[in-house]
């Protein structure tokens, strides 16, 4: 998909987050650059979470950094709890990333192999409250409990002496300990092996509970982030062409590109014969990305107008938007019925 507009956007004064036009761009040589993100906007309710999925290379885990100022995006507005993070000098902007936190894709990698536990998941209160004492050291033990692992066991250890699914608990522990309002989780789960997967994010959904959490989980795999998000946002090559609350979007999904994710979901049923390749050719350039509509290079109900014309986010049923000349009108049954011949255009006469 190819898709701009802010039609999707709530007129409500208790958004914790509100993304207005973000964009973000490489430069990687003379008049060269990658278009990462273009033009994507989105909001997040107090306790909710947003699913922001696709496929590698959409830019989803860019616009999740760009939200941090990890790096600053190059143009648009990040509002957190009011305050445009944009806008903030670097000192403000520290203060303020206090109550934002973010859970990295890899948890061996994000956590410092030199410091114990303890002092990996107390560097935040090290930071910002000064030097620790009786009541910060107990703040540790109870998220350290929070998350499943035992103080006395953990505490004093070090990264490499724990599993991969042991590590993003401490990662978790470690963006917990400064009480933030939200997290960012950036494929917390993909370097997981699957039995470990189930336990994370069943962690989330009880940290979320119990610190009143408001989330942004970033994932390609739209089976995990059903079962975690309350609204799930669909990117493509930088830009977003769906959003709606997740029973709807995997029920009634409008979007050719969003039919294709669905359709690549392995199916649990050794009986079931495979899918056949729901998507034809390779992802386009970030660099010198199609016009008009991003998706149509690889999408089955593509015509001119696609090539001609952006498609602009429309609502197509309640808090249900998408950015598509031609979204598709039925419930999603089978993979087959992504590409069935009814779907096709008429040719343009």
């Amino acid at each position: 998909m190819a898709g701009s507009g802010t039609a999707h956007l709530r007129n409500r004064d208790d958004l914790v987050l509100r993304v207005e036009h973000l964009v973000v761009e490489f430069p990687i040589g003379k008049d060269l650059k990658v278009h990462a993100v273009s033009d994507v906007s989105f909001d997040v309710a107090p306790g909710e979470t947003l699913g922001l999925v696709g496929e590698s290379g959409c830019g989803k885990s860019t616009t999740g950094r760009a939200i941090m100022q990890l790096p600053p995006p190059t143009s648009g507005s990040v509002v957190f709890d009011g305050t445009d993070l944009t806008k903030l000098d670097s000192e403000d902007l520290r203060r303020t990333r206090t109550q934002l936190q973010m859970i990295f894709q890899d948890p061996i990698s994000s956590l410092n192999p030199r410091r114990k536990v303890r002092d990996v998941v107390a560097e935040g209160i090290d930071i910002w409250e000064g030097k620790r004492g009786p009541e910060h050291d107990k703040r540790i033990d109870e998220v350290l409990e929070a998350v499943g692992l035992d103080p006395e066991f953990v505490a004093d250890r070090r990264p490499h002496q724990f599993s991969g699914g042991q590590c993003q608990r401490i990662c978790i522990a470690r963006s917990l300990v400064l009480d933030p309002k939200m997290l960012i989780c950036d494929e917390p789960v993909s370097a997981l092996d699957v039995s470990v997967q189930a336990q994370i994010l069943n962690l989330l959904e009880d940290m979320k509970a119990r610190y009143h959490l408001t989330m942004i989980f970033i994932a390609h795999d739209l089976a995990v982030v059903k079962n975690i998000s309350d609204r799930v946002a669909v990117m493509y090559l930088g830009k977003m062409c769906e959003i709606g609350p997740a029973d709807v979007l995997y029920k009634e999904p409008a979007h050719p590109y969003t039919n294709a994710l669905l359709a690549s979901i392995p199916k649990p049923d050794p009986t079931e014969p495979p899918s056949p390749a729901a998507l034809s050719g390779e992802l386009p350039s970030p660099i010198m990305p199609p016009s008009g509509c991003r998706f149509r290079t690889r999408c089955p109900k593509a015509q001119d107008v696609c090539a001609e014309e952006e498609p602009l986010m429309r609502e197509i049923g309640t808090n249900h938007f998408v950015a598509c000349h031609f979204p598709v009108d039925h419930a999603y049954e089978s993979t087959e019925d992504v590409f069935a011949p009814e779907d096709q255009p008429e040719p343009v006469s």
